[in-house]
């Protein structure tokens, strides 16, 4: 059986920054698989195009550019917030948000975003609201484990069309062209 629409694929891949001798940013393996329902748009339209046709026992190798896969780094998503942005209790926890610090947030729309905290100074924050993967070329080599049939319960996104679990809000059209919520996702 042939990777196609509606297709259960499971596969094994190393994933490395920029070539194929590049750091090592994500391994799966036969005992923890990456599993998805082909197109469904749970991933990265790119990726998909490269493993359609393939079948169970196929090696493959392919590299993204960063345009194909998280896009260019974007200066515009680096911005300072103000400290008060991020007081609890009318405190700030510098251990909270040290530099490297993850933070989940959510603009006025109610968009929710995760940010990297870059800087602390005394009055801001700096937060890189890029893909942490942004700006990266993504080299994959891998084994298609498995393809098969999608049951009716794998074909029922959760919430909407980026698999983060969320309904993303009752506004929100998830039969958009992209396959995910609106344009670009749940912001998750």
């Amino acid at each position: 059986m042939n990777i196609a629409e509606n297709k259960m694929v499971t596969l094994s891949y190393v994933l490395r920054a920029d070539s194929v001798n590049g750091e090592i940013i994500e391994q799966t393996t036969n005992d923890s698989p990456l599993r998805f329902v082909f197109g469904l748009g749970q991933m990265l339209p790119a990726f998909e195009s490269n493993l359609s046709g393939l079948k169970q026992g196929d090696d493959f190798e392919m590299t993204l550019s960063a345009r194909e896969a998280y896009g260019e780094l974007d200066e515009s998503a680096i911005i300072d917030l103000d400290k008060e942005v991020f007081f609890i209790d009318g405190q700030f926890d510098e251990e909270r948000f040290m530099p490297g610090t993850q933070v989940p947030m959510q603009t006025n729309t109610g968009q929710r975003l995760n940010g990297i905290v870059i800087e602390v100074t005394e009055t801001s924050v700096k937060m890189d609201f890029n893909h942490p993967l942004a700006g990266t070329d993504l080299h994959f080599t891998g084994k298609v484990i498995e393809v098969r049939d999608a049951t009716e319960e794998e074909l029922t996104p959760m919430g909407c069309g980026c698999g983060c679990g969320s309904d993303c809000g009752s506004d929100h059209d998830c039969s958009s062209e992209s396959g995910h919520c609106g344009s670009g996702g749940c912001g998750c």
